[in-house]
């Protein structure tokens, strides 16, 4: 019965790409490439990888780079066929690459600081030179000036399945140069990245102004639950609110089934426009009403708006097909080639633990904890942390002293990380590397690409100082950070620098952000509470992730749509993933709340990496507890070990970390072992 649910990706593939788009392929025909390599191989007999560059190569190069003669003599005349002659090539590509990788993305940083950080009002042209992409000609450079075909014809690109398979007996230089053939697959014009990079500017700019305004929110009898300058963005800091209201504080309850109210119109698109971002309204939510003033007004829905700026993404998307004749969708792209973990593995991971018998032990649990029924927004249950245990108002007064400003935090990184073990020199280098700043969104960490730069924390504070929230996502995006810096600076080889993909630098932050508490001075444990609060945010956030998987197959099945025919569709797979696997747990038929994730919107398919961080955190963690300790290790030297071995593809990467392959099942072992002690201690 499970397969029925299962992505059926691979038919999507054909009749892709924009028209007209034939004439712009390569014209080198086989026997073109089979004399070419045959003209290398009588020069060089040992060259091994001759055909397998020739015919990449061959398969970028386009009429205006040259005829088929001329391809032919220029592969002849740059093959660098003996060990020494390659390895200095590949020093020269190396050093170059990060040069211009480095470069773009210091620009980039700057052009986009009026609109992350805090500042003056925005215009219209800090939005312009925010979307701009200073890396969207690159491509059509290196290619133009040929160095791309020198680089592919060298170091050829390989599938997954052969990085899986071949990868486990390569050096680190021969990693070095697979990573080296991953850079140039396609040749995408610029004017398609600079559309992409607008659209996801767009999206972005729309997420981090979405702020709800709590002290103006209304109960049916005109109450306030909520501080009068309290401003939580959507969707981190209403889900946040949730899970700090299972402490015991006044109106816990009452206050989370309206937050989970405001977020069902945020993903329904029922909420009243002019209650976004602004102070001048007041609303209440459950009957849907405005009021200005103490007077009711006619307030016009936000409409279609979220899901326009979705849609204006997946077409910029679709325009990029043509141009990657082997993932030719953005789906395998993401997923094949981004994660480098099949679409298809993935779900099946997901469904595989959001199915299990474990989930309604767990539920069981928490609902014996909370006396009372489970409600939808217990998906937020966060009562496994020992936070909960103490009110966010005295752990706020705590941060808010402690760190009044970026600067404060910045400066505490180096204490912060001796406390998790890194010597002193190094926890001082480590911190030295990167720059704290406030942000106007939620936050994030945004790395270096050049190993003179620094690594950049944004987070949120406010005008009273750093709130619990801000801290919090602070500690996370610190240790996003730490794996940042860690992964440029300290691997051999700058084209193996950063991980495998985004889901194990989230792994990173998920263990330091579970530390946030010690980290503040607090007693704090990994113990099966930890456990069980990494089981739940899987069981979360894994169906958030496969709505998203599943809106872009719509997508790409409805390349005609229209906002308002999204918006229905999002929420119908929502419903569907709710029904199914959620229903049965938290009640309520139809909930559309798996769709309020605001990554949905501004980061496609960046969803699924975060419940693969949380299975590589439990792996991590597990390791963390059992075989470092018997081999005398600590913390701060595995986290160096482990986050410094590149970007290997993920499954050799985590052989190599902890052992043992990515799997769901070491976490539902753990799990059904606390709950039999558990069922055996009652």
């Amino acid at each position: 019965m499970k397969k029925i649910f299962l992505l059926m990706l691979l038919p999507i593939i054909t009749e892709c790409g924009p028209s007209g788009e034939k004439n712009q392929m390569s014209t080198i025909s086989a026997i073109v490439v089979e004399n070419t390599t045959a003209r290398i191989l009588e020069t060089f007999p040992e060259a091994l990888l001759a055909g397998r560059g020739v015919e990449q190569a061959a398969a970028l190069w386009r009429p205006q780079d040259g005829t088929p003669g001329e391809f032919t003599e220029f592969c002849v005349a740059n093959f660098a066929a003996d060990t020494t002659a390659r390895q200095m090539l590949f020093k020269k590509l190396e050093t170059a690459f990060e040069q211009f990788f480095g470069t773009a993305n210091q620009l980039s940083v700057a052009l986009k600081k009026p609109v992350q950080l805090e500042g003056d009002e925005l215009t219209e042209i800090d939005y312009i030179m925010g979307n701009y992409d200073p890396s969207s000609h690159f491509s059509d450079d290196m290619f133009g000036n040929k160095s791309a075909f020198i680089s592919v014809l060298n170091f050829p690109n390989y599938t997954l399945a052969e990085k899986d398979s071949l990868g486990k007996d390569w050096t680190r230089l021969e990693w070095a140069y697979a990573r080296m053939g991953d850079l140039f697959t396609s040749r995408v014009p610029a004017e398609l990245k600079q559309e992409m990079s607008l659209a996801l500017g767009n999206a972005e700019n729309y997420i981090a102004e979405y702020n709800i305004m709590m002290g103006r929110l209304l109960t049916e009898n005109g109450e306030r639950l909520f501080p009068d300058d309290m401003v939580l963005l959507s969707h981190w800091n209403l889900r946040d609110e949730i899970k700090s209201n299972y402490a015991p504080v006044p109106n816990a309850l009452e206050k989370q089934r309206m937050i989970f109210k405001v977020m069902e119109h945020i993903a329904c698109q029922t909420i009243p426009e002019c209650v976004i971002n602004n102070p001048a309204c007041e609303w209440a939510p459950f009957s849907n009403t405005v009021f200005r003033e103490g007077e009711k007004i006619l307030a016009p829905e936000e409409a279609d708006r979220r899901y326009g700026h979705l849609l204006d993404i997946c077409r910029a998307e679709m325009k990029l097909d043509a141009y990657y004749p082997h993932m030719p969708t953005g789906i395998i792209r993401n997923f094949e080639g981004g994660m480098e973990i099949s679409a298809k593995e993935i779900e099946e991971l997901f469904i595989h633990l959001i199915s299990s018998p474990q989930v309604g032990q767990v539920a069981q649990l928490i609902q014996q904890r909370l006396d009372r029924p489970l409600e939808p927004f217990d998906i937020w249950y966060d009562g496994f942390k020992s936070r909960t245990a103490l009110p966010e108002d005295e752990l706020t007064a705590v941060t808010r002293k402690k760190y009044p400003n970026p600067g404060a935090f910045q400066n505490d990184m180096p204490r912060m990380l001796s406390q998790l073990g890194f010597p002193s020199a190094e926890a001082n280098d480590i911190a030295g590397r990167i720059v704290v700043e406030g942000a106007r969104g939620s936050g994030h960490a945004w790395g270096a690409s050049g190993r003179w730069e620094p690594a950049r924390l944004r987070t949120r504070i406010g005008s009273k100082g750093m709130d619990y929230k801000g801290y919090n996502i602070a500690v996370h995006e610190f240790g996003h950070n730490v794996e940042q810096t860690l992964s440029l600076y300290d691997v051999d080889h700058y084209m193996l620098n950063g991980v495998p993909n985004t889901a194990f630098t989230e792994a990173l932050a998920f263990v330091f952000q579970k530390r946030d508490l010690g980290l503040l001075g607090y007693s704090q444990q990994i113990d099966t509470n930890t456990t069980l609060d990494i089981f739940w945010g899987c069981y979360e956030i894994m169906g958030v992730s496969l709505v998203d998987m599943y809106v872009w197959q719509w997508l790409y099945e409805n390349p005609g749509a229209t906002p308002a025919l999204l918006k229905k569709a999002v929420l119908e797979k929502a419903r569907e993933v709710w029904n199914k696997w959620y229903e049965p747990v938290l009640g309520q038929h139809d909930s559309p709340i798996l769709a309020i994730y605001s990554h949905m919107i501004n980061s496609p398919m960046y969803l699924p990496n975060y419940p693969m961080g949380h299975i590589i955190e439990f792996q991590l963690e597990d390791y963390f507890a059992g075989d470092m300790k018997e081999n005398g290790r600590n913390l701060a030297g595995e986290i160096k070990r482990i986050y410094t071995q590149g970007t290997l593809v993920p499954q050799l990467w985590m052989e190599g970390a902890v052992g043992h392959r990515i799997s769901t099942d070491p976490l539902l072992n753990a799990v059904e072992d606390i709950i039999s002690r558990h069922m055996r201690e009652l």
